[in-house]
């Protein structure tokens, strides 16, 4: 391939600074033909940027992207979401022809640089679809959101791999949703200015429950296609929907939910201590190199982990 693609990733605080790291640690460890590019936001502090700079890591400034003031009400036990609206300032990134956008709670397990040849329609992104089990029963979350209307609930191994959940106008509502831990999308102009647009006007933007994500969902409706779930592994998966879960075909893991593996420490992960085990691995690796060559850039990667 000879345009240029990048993944991409947002940082906005200190404390997501170990996720991001991992995450190109990560890239780095399977061979990845193509950079990660870093979006950064006015309040990133200046030593946070100097660690990503010293690593090799491309940054790309960007303002925050919000709903008009009073618009918008997050749950309170979602105020982690705050800031993912300004993820979709990745189409405003015109200089690439294709991005991979990735959170910054992700692992890379395999390869999966065929993303960027993924072949897109014009205007279309494609993303794996939303786990709508809510096994936690929250109550701020959708009310269709059942295991009956999951579109990972019919999906069995092998056949997960490769043949996607199709959603018509008679499928559940969840069918319709994505996650937006990874989503292929090909930047534009036109198209982020259409999404602004939306974002200042639509009516519907108050109900959104998942910020960015409740908005690609309905802006990309009938232009988004389905990617498998291992290139955006959700750790609940593993729990909920063991018959499609293989830890050998993970492409990119997600830790989602508030619960981060950095603010877990090895023993401390409950259900998730062995996925949780992937992250710390990482990390291991990244202390091993860092410290190495930088000891107070990583005493302050270090500070926003927890180890007790």
């Amino acid at each position: 391939m000879t345009h240029s693609v990048a993944y991409v990733t947002l940082l906005t605080k200190a404390s997501y600074l170990p996720g991001a790291l991992v995450l190109h640690q990560s890239l780095l460890s399977v061979g990845s033909r193509y950079p990660l590019v870093i979006m950064v936001t006015p309040s990133l502090p200046p030593d946070v940027r100097e660690v990503v700079k010293r690593r090799g890591i491309a940054m790309r400034e960007i303002e925050r992207l919000m709903p008009e003031e009073g618009i918008h009400q997050l749950s309170q036990h979602d105020g982690r979401f705050q800031d993912t609206w300004t993820k979709l300032r990745a189409f405003e990134l015109t200089e690439y022809e294709r991005v991979v956008m990735l959170d910054s709670d992700m692992i890379v397990k395999q390869n999966m640089d065929e993303l960027m040849d993924f072949e897109l329609p014009k205007d279309w992104i494609a993303a794996a679809h939303v786990c709508a089990c809510n096994p936690r029963r929250l109550p701020h979350y959708p009310v269709d959101w059942i295991p009956e209307n999951c579109a990972y609930t019919p999906k069995v191994h092998p056949q997960a791999l490769t043949s996607e959940t199709q959603f018509t106008e008679s499928s559940p509502r969840p069918y319709t949703e994505l996650n937006s831990g990874t989503v292929v999308l090909n930047p534009s102009a036109e198209l982020f200015d259409g999404i602004q647009h939306f974002l200042s006007t639509s009516p519907l933007v108050p109900t959104f429950s998942f910020p960015d994500q409740d908005l690609l969902s309905v802006f990309f409706k009938g232009r988004w296609k389905p990617l498998p779930w291992c290139y955006n592994a959700l750790k609940t998966l593993r729990i909920i929907h063991k018959s499609l879960w293989r830890d050998e075909e993970v492409r990119c893991l997600h830790y989602i939910l508030h619960d981060k593996p950095w603010s877990h420490p090895p023993g401390t992960g409950g259900d998730y201590e062995e996925v949780n085990r992937w992250w710390w691995d990482g990390y291991e690796a990244l202390r091993q190199e860092m410290e190495e060559s930088n000891k107070e850039d990583w005493a302050l990667v270090d500070a926003n982990v927890r180890h007790i």
